[in-house]
């Protein structure tokens, strides 16, 4: 493919479209009628040798072709954009700025506070909104329309027009009250009852232990369901419960609940605690240094 003879706004029309999934809105975004729009699309679509996105009743839906163009196209334009920005300094100490995340309850208990702790000290000025993640999609939607400035958390949802960034690994441990601090046997785990958090309510749906148990035949009983995750320690404080936790929310409540970690007598393997934000969030030195500051906090945990 000649380069010299490709409309080189036809990415960012591209780019518009795969977030807004509509043609007048995408028009809007970028300063085009739509006419003129829909003609981009076609062009797209000669150039590309694809429908790239086909109009349903939810929206216009992108194709296999392009959710597999949206990555290398989302990058080159991130890269544009920031070699393009003026280099205007970014004053951390002096800025006045409002950002927006939204966290898991981990997030929440163990990023949060570390967070706002470096934001105290370095930017002052920057206020922060920070909302739940009750439901993983919804909220990765409002990262997508750039209702919110980033998400933290495990088990995120992956999307094309998002930057995913490993924070740092967790594991799991488990509690007991601390008058019965022996270690656990695989036997002992699946014998006495436990406690299990579940933000949704209900019984929770089946996690990784749960699979590995179920691959040897066994299964544990849930005689106690939690919909707030820092009542568990103080549920199994004082009682014969057991519960599972990710290791550095356990440790937060440890002491002050009166319970005891110990090893998780089964081999689970540790989970990622991520950062998404959308691409363009490199071309605003305010945003780019909020991300690099996150990283940061996720470094010291």
């Amino acid at each position: 493919m000649n380069l010299a003879a490709v409309d080189l706004n036809l990415l960012t029309a591209f780019e518009a479209l795969l977030e807004e999934r509509n043609v007048t809105r995408a028009g809007r975004r970028i300063g085009l009628a739509q006419p003129s729009m829909s003609s981009a699309l076609t062009r797209l679509r000669a150039l590309f040798g694809d429908e790239l996105f086909i109009r349903t009743a939810a929206g216009m839906q992108p194709t296999a072709r392009a959710l597999a163009l949206a990555r290398p196209i989302g990058e080159a334009l991130a890269q544009i954009r920031a070699t393009l920005a003026p280099d205007l300094a970014f004053e951390p100490a002096t800025a006045r700025r409002r950002l927006t995340i939204a966290v898991t309850d981990y997030g929440d208990l163990v990023v949060v506070p570390a967070l706002v702790a470096l934001l105290r000290q370095e930017a002052p000025g920057i206020d922060l909104v920070v909302r739940p993640i009750a439901d993983a999609a919804a909220s990765l939607a409002t990262l997508e329309r750039g209702d919110v400035d980033a998400l933290i958390g495990g088990h995120l949802p992956d999307s094309p027009r998002i930057v995913r960034r490993k924070l740092f690994e967790e594991d799991f441990v488990c509690l007991r009250d601390k008058g019965h601090a022996a270690p656990l046997t695989p036997d002992d785990y699946v014998r006495l009852p436990h406690v299990l958090f579940s933000s949704a309510g209900g019984d929770g749906s089946p996690g990784v232990v749960d699979a590995i148990l179920a691959a040897e035949g066994r299964r544990r009983r849930v005689a106690v369901t939690l919909a707030h995750v820092v009542a568990v320690p103080f549920a199994v404080a004082g009682t014969d419960l057991v519960a599972t936790m990710a290791r550095r929310v356990a440790g937060r409540f440890a002491e002050i609940a009166g319970v005891a970690l110990m090893p998780l007598p089964y081999d689970a393997p540790p989970f990622a605690i991520d950062l998404l934000h959308r691409r363009r969030a490199a071309s605003d030195p305010a945003l780019a240094w909020f991300l690099a500051a996150i990283e940061r906090v996720g470094r010291m945990l």
